[in-house]
């Protein structure tokens, strides 16, 4: 279905046609007595008709014109599309292979894709904390994948991007993985969500894990701060695509009069892998493709539903994943080709994420960004944009408006993006330039990945001071630091100065510019949940009797 202004342009398009194919009268003007019409010359008559039908074309289709422009004094709407797990290969604008993202094409072919998008670490809680404070993950104190048995959080001195925009009265809501602490404080609706509808981590951690299970207690599923079910099941799993798409539809259309923050986190593309009986079998490629066929749709329904209620020209969509394919999942997992190796290392396959943005009228369509920006840059771009006050604590985002929009000339504002293993600095991209220093990794070493939901093993490996030029080896497999020592000597200087202010753990450096994450202190709401027992749905009162965990 149109909407009103293509419908607009439409009409316009065809009147045009229809009068072209009308017989051409000829043109003429009135002798000096009147009494007779002196035809013109055939190109004096060409031009007349060319600056009236250019006239009339502009005044047909000024309405349309007028409504695709984005007005800076209008507050315009985001919608995050957060990916778990997916890979660099995994739709279409980025090669994926055997199956088809039809809405994603689409949405690529209207917005722009950026090639060379990242996050600050290749793993769950550590890349959303990084998503919504502009902060590197070591910063603010939040590594790895928080779990039930975790006492820690988002810290409630953090400016989270809901905050952000609740500076200038937006509705805001967080729809699906949060994965930030799920005690009560650490909750998104204690920091700047309004409404919140989802799970608390990731939706492997259940009793149902293929080689954990007994770590685990049943699944939650919260709405607002409340569990609304203790015991989420494989039959509930295989609609939660389903139900976060239909709430954010929901949101959208109750907030079409008021501008609005959409956080979309979807537990898809980790594993264990669900889709709606819809979608089962339909791709005749295996489950991982089922998967994405039922995700491409529900990108169609968000995007489609702002158009149909003429929100296109005003809001600003955001599709992107928190790290790499979970590559030792084998057929259960993603791709990151032409990237080297997955979630879980700070190679590019990793760390660089499929991002599409799309906006019509504001990010010019069917075009690509290849300068390297990672999802820190977004809380300071929306600040920029809607004229929000930054957090006055250091963050390490960077204004990248003028990439966004492409600005002739626009350049990534980074001298260097950096990335952590937990706390042990690994790699920096600068430019072009990509160096490793020593560490050791995880690998599959060559050997497929596991079959039917259950992981192959990973085996360890290590590199050692290596550059790559990402131009021309984006695979990173031929290090040229023999060859270029003048760039080694430059990042390694960036090396120190990063650990002066983040630290790293492999050399012992204190973190001195690091804040502390939230910490569950005595008194405060918690929930005691334990393998094997049923989850309690009312939070306790905590009396830490152990020192707390990470």
């Amino acid at each position: 279905m149109r909407t009103k202004s293509e419908s607009q342009a439409y009409s316009a398009h065809n009147n045009i046609r229809h009068w072209l194919s009308k017989p051409m009268m000829p043109l003429g003007r009135r002798d000096k007595d009147n009494s007779r019409t002196v035809r013109l010359p055939r190109a004096q008559q060409t031009w007349i008709l060319m600056i009236g039908l250019a006239s009339w074309l502009a005044a047909s289709i000024a309405p349309v014109a007028k409504a695709k422009t984005w007005k800076g004094g209008e507050l315009p709407n985001l919608v995050i599309i957060f990916m778990d797990d997916l890979g660099y290969a995994d739709i279409g604008p980025f090669g994926a292979q055997g199956y088809s993202t039809p809405a994603l094409d689409r949405m690529a072919q209207e917005g722009r894709i950026f090639t060379d998008f990242y996050v600050s670490q290749a793993v769950c809680s550590a890349s959303r904390a990084s998503l919504l404070t502009g902060c590197y993950n070591v910063r603010v104190g939040i590594f790895g994948a928080l779990s039930h048995a975790s006492q820690v959080g988002i810290s409630a001195d953090e400016m989270t991007l809901a905050e952000l925009f609740k500076q200038k009265g937006y509705g805001t809501a967080c729809i699906g993985k949060w994965h930030l602490g799920h005690h009560p404080k650490f909750l998104p609706t204690e920091h700047g969500f309004e409404e919140y509808f989802g799970l608390p981590y990731s939706n492997d951690m259940w009793p149902f894990h293929p080689t954990a299970g007994d770590r685990f207690p049943s699944l939650p599923l919260f709405e607002q701060d409340r569990v609304i079910d203790p015991e989420v099941t494989p039959e509930d799993q295989k609609y939660l695509t389903r139900r976060y798409t239909e709430r954010a539809v929901d949101f959208i259309r109750r907030h079409k009069d008021r501008p609005f923050f959409l956080y979309v986190a979807h537990a898809m593309v980790h594993v264990p892998l669900f889709c709606s009986p819809e979608f089962e079998g339909k791709s005749n490629k295996g489950i991982f493709a089922d998967v994405m066929a039922e995700v491409d749709w529900s990108v169609g329904q968000i995007l489609e539903t702002i158009r149909q209620l003429h929100l296109e020209y005003r809001t600003w969509v955001i599709f992107t994943s928190d790290n790499g394919p979970w590559l030792s999942y084998g057929d259960h997992a993603g791709s990151a080709k032409p990237l080297r190796e997955g979630k879980g290392t700070t190679f590019e396959g990793g760390v660089r994420v499929p991002t599409v943005m799309w906006w019509p009228g504001t990010i010019p369509a069917g075009t690509e960004c290849k300068d390297p920006v990672m999802t820190i840059d977004i809380l300071p771009t929306v600040a920029a944009v809607i004229g929000a006050d930054l957090p006055r604590h250091k963050i390490d985002g960077k204004n990248i408006w003028p990439l966004v929009v492409g600005e002739p000339g626009a350049k990534s504002p980074h001298r260097a993006l950096f990335f952590y293993w937990d706390r042990e600095l690994q790699a920096v991209r600068m430019g072009k330039w990509k160096l490793h220093l020593p560490h050791s990794y995880r690998t599959l070493g060559g050997k497929p990945g596991g079959k039917g939901g259950q992981p192959a093993p990973y085996q360890q490996s290590r590199i050692e001071l290596s550059l790559f030029d990402l131009e021309t080896d984006v695979g990173e497999t031929q290090s040229v630091a023999d060859r270029y020592p003048e760039v080694v000597k430059e990042i390694l200087q960036l090396v120190e100065e990063m650990r002066a202010d983040l630290g790293d753990s492999i050399t012992g450096q204190t973190p001195a510019g690091a804040r502390p994450s939230g910490r569950l202190n005595s008194g405060d709401l918690y929930f005691d949940w334990q393998p094997g027992s049923p989850l309690s749905v009312t939070p306790g009162v905590f009396r830490p009797a152990r020192p707390l965990n990470k």
